[in-house]
């Protein structure tokens, strides 16, 4: 989101409700690493890597499993997941071990599919 998006968003909300005071606005490099982030999450693949972590660490063989996809694909996911901040490996003998490095984004994920599926 670019910070004139930031503020379209701004005035849009303000327009709904005159009353509200405007809303405090994050600078601009976390907004950036705010989109950065949602982009990191925004393929059917990571969402369900996430929801696969969420319950429990996995290491790549347990995600090619649990979601039929290959395992470059796994990987690449991975990847893409991993320069976003989302998850963690840890080496374990052979294996990398997964991770989500936090709860917050489980819960963006949880919250995005529950809205999905309401919309069904």
């Amino acid at each position: 989101m670019s910070i004139t998006d930031a503020d379209d968003l701004r005035g849009h909300t303000a327009a709904h409700d005159a009353s509200a005071p405007p809303a405090a606005m994050p600078d601009r490099d976390t907004l950036t690493a705010a989109g950065d982030i949602l982009r990191a999450l925004a393929a059917p693949v990571r969402i369900a890597i996430v929801l696969q972590l969420r319950a429990a660490p996995r290491c790549v063989h347990e995600l090619v499993d649990a979601l039929a996809v290959t395992q470059p694909l796994i990987s690449q996911h991975l990847r893409v997941l991993k320069s976003a901040g989302v998850v963690r490996g840890d080496r374990s003998g052979r294996e990398v071990v997964y991770r989500l490095v936090d709860d917050h984004l489980a819960h963006i994920v949880i919250d995005a599919v529950a809205h999905a599926e309401e919309g069904h």
